[in-house]
């Protein structure tokens, strides 16, 4: 069963029909949407600032979010998925947005609405990322935009296929 901590008076709450790995870690200001799911070794530490999370949304294996007390705070939209190994500090990923494997995202970034972090990118603290942009590198720059019609497919598939890997384990 996955570790949930309540800490400074804050106690997880986590939607309807999400999955949590049995070894997946939430602790204190975290508000996790319906139908989400946080896949082994996750951690959303919430311990000094909070965290939320919309609907729909993937936290893949080993991915870290976590905030500066009293600074940032992390904001997830809706169907995002957010890959393998990501660590994301502060930040704000719009709607439909794509973190890939390995990325970092720091505090007061803003990821828009579709937007695509390529893997392995650092997004570094203030970066302001268009909807429908990807970015990619070491820090991260602008490559291309993406239809939005192409990038609400691929990021809607990869959420629909999350939700439908984590019906297995329950």
């Amino acid at each position: 069963m996955a570790i949930i901590k309540s800490v400074r008076g804050f106690t997880p709450r986590i939607g309807e029909d999400s999955f949590l790995a049995d070894n997946a870690v939430v602790i204190g200001d975290v508000e996790i949407g319906r139908e989400c799911s946080l896949w082994f070794g996750t951690v959303v530490r919430g311990d000094v600032n909070a965290i939320r999370i919309g609907n729909g949304v993937n936290i893949q294996d080993g991915a870290v979010l976590h905030t500066l007390y009293e600074k940032s705070v992390i904001e997830i939209g809706n169907e995002v998925s957010i890959g393998h190994n990501v660590t994301i500090h502060g930040a704000n990923i719009g709607h439909g947005a794509l973190i890939g494997m390995g990325a970092v995202v720091l505090d007061h970034a803003i990821v828009g609405e579709g937007a695509i972090i390529a893997a392995g990118a650092v997004v570094l603290a203030g970066t302001v990322v268009e909807p429908g942009a990807i970015f990619a590198g070491v820090p991260a720059r602008f490559v291309k935009q993406v239809a939005p019609e192409q990038a609400r497919e691929m990021n809607r598939k990869i959420a629909h296929n999350y939700r439908m890997y984590a019906s297995w384990y329950v």
